[in-house]
C-alpha cells in the first residue's frame, strides 16, 4: 500500500496538470483572435472567457462606445457556435425571444395544426443588447432559458442547444425609460463585468485600427464538443476545504439578517446581501481563473480576484450607502481586506499550498 499511494499521488498531479493545461490552451487561442479586433481590455476578455468556461452569463455594464457589442460578437465569432443578437426595446415581446405557436394548414386532407416556431433564444451565444430598455415581462422570458436551459411553449417545453451561453449588455448613464433588472434576474447572471474607457494608447491603436483599410480575419477555434469538454475541465480542478470555506464565508458575511454579528460596513450600509449561488459563483470562477493563471490548483487569491465580479450585483446597499458614496465595490473590498483565509475552526490552522492529499508515508 505504501508504494501505490505516491503513484496515485502522482497520477492525480499528472491528470491536474494536463487539465490546466488544456483549458489554458484554449483560453489563448480565443484570446489571440478576439486580440485581432478588439484593443485592451484585457480582463474584461478573460472574465467573460471564465464565464463561459464555467457555463455561465454575463452582464457587461459600460457607457456607449467603449465597444461591449463588437467584443460580445467577436467572442461569437471565434467559437463554431449559433449565434444571435437581440436588440431588447420597449416593444419586445416575449414571444419575439422565445418563439411562438403558428396554424399550419395541411393543403392535401385541410387539417390545421399548430406548429412552434423557433425564435432567436435558439441559438448557443445569445447577445442580449441593452436588456434593460425592454419591460420586466419580456426581461422574464429569459429567466427559463438562462437558468433551465428550456423554454415552454403551449404546455411543451423545448430544450435549447448546448453550450447555452447569454451575454447583456446594458448602459448605466440613460435610465429614464429603461426597466432595471430585478434581483432575481440579476442573481441568474454569474458576473457583473464593469468595462472601462481605454488609456491614452489603447485609444489611439483603436483610432488607427478602425479609420483603415485594413480588416481583421478571425479563425474559428473552438467547436460546440471543444467548449463543453473545457466547462468539464474546469470543474474537476481540486480546490481545498478551507479555500471553498473562504468563499462562503465571504458570501456569508453579506448578509445582515442571516450572521449574529456582520461586519461594520455591512451592518452600516446593506440592505439585502448576496445568496448561496454567490457562494458557487466564487468556487466555479475560481478553478477556472486557477487554470488560466497556470495553476492546478485554486487558492484564496484566485477567490479574491474574481469576488468584485461575482458580488457586486448581488450585494443591496442601502439609503446610508446612497447618502454616503459607498458602493457594492467598496463594501465587497472592504470584506475582502477584513476576511481571515485561515480556518479556525477546531482550532487548526489549515497549509495554504496543501491542497492535494499527501501521502501518510
Amino acid at each position: 500500500m505504501s508504494n501505490t499511494e505516491p503513484k496515485n499521488d502522482k497520477n492525480l498531479q499528472m491528470n491536474a496538470e494536463q487539465t490546466a493545461q488544456k483549458v489554458k490552451d484554449a483560453h489563448q487561442q480565443i484570446s489571440s483572435e478576439i486580440g485581432k479586433v478588439i484593443v485592451g481590455q484585457h480582463q474584461v476578455v478573460d472574465e467573460l472567457l471564465i464565464s463561459l468556461f464555467c457555463g455561465g452569463h454575463a452582464l457587461v455594464v459600460g457607457v456607449p462606445g467603449l465597444g461591449k457589442t463588437l467584443l460580445v460578437s467577436t467572442i461569437s465569432r471565434t467559437l463554431t457556435l449559433d449565434f444571435s443578437r437581440i436588440q431588447f426595446t420597449p416593444d419586445l415581446m416575449p414571444s419575439d425571444l422565445t418563439g411562438t405557436e403558428v396554424i399550419e394548414e395541411d393543403k392535401a386532407t385541410g387539417a390545421r395544426r399548430l406548429r412552434f416556431v423557433k425564435g432567436p433564444i435558439f441559438s448557443n451565444v445569445i447577445l442580449a443588447d441593452e436588456i434593460n430598455r425592454t419591460p420586466p415581462k419580456t426581461q422574464a422570458a429569459l429567466l427559463e432559458a438562462m437558468q433551465e436551459h428550456q423554454v415552454t411553449a403551449g404546455g411543451v417545453r423545448h430544450a435549447l442547444p448546448h453550450p447555452f451561453f447569454v451575454l447583456a449588455t446594458q448602459n448605466p448613464i440613460e435610465q429614464e425609460g429603461t426597466y432595471p433588472l430585478p434581483e432575481a434576474q440579476l442573481d441568474r447572471f454569474m458576473f457583473n463585468i464593469q468595462i472601462s474607457y481605454p488609456n491614452e494608447t489603447e485609444e489611439l491603436a483603436i483610432v488607427q485600427q478602425t479609420t483603415s483599410l485594413k480588416e481583421a480575419h478571425l479563425d474559428a477555434v473552438l467547436t460546440a464538443d471543444d467548449v463543453e469538454e473545457v466547462q468539464r475541465l474546469v470543474r474537476q480542478v481540486p480546490i481545498a476545504d478551507h479555500v471553498a470555506r473562504y468563499a462562503v464565508r465571504i458570501a456569508r458575511a453579506t448578509r445582515i439578517r442571516d450572521v449574529s454579528d456582520p461586519p461594520a460596513v455591512v451592518k452600516n450600509y446593506v440592505s439585502w446581501g448576496a445568496g448561496p449561488r454567490a457562494s458557487q459563483f466564487l468556487v466555479l470562477a475560481a478553478k477556472a481563473r486557477a487554470v488560466l493563471s497556470g495553476d492546478v490548483h485554486v487558492t484564496p487569491e484566485h477567490i479574491k480576484s474574481i469576488a468584485p465580479s461575482v458580488m457586486r450585483h448581488r450585494v443591496i446597499t442601502n439609503f446610508n450607502a446612497e447618502a454616503d458614496g459607498i458602493t457594492s465595490d467598496q463594501i465587497v473590498t472592504s470584506l475582502l481586506d477584513e476576511i481571515p483565509v485561515e480556518a479556525t475552526s477546531g482550532g487548526v490552522k489549515k497549509n495554504l499550498d496543501t491542497v492535494l492529499p499527501s501521502s501518510t508515508n
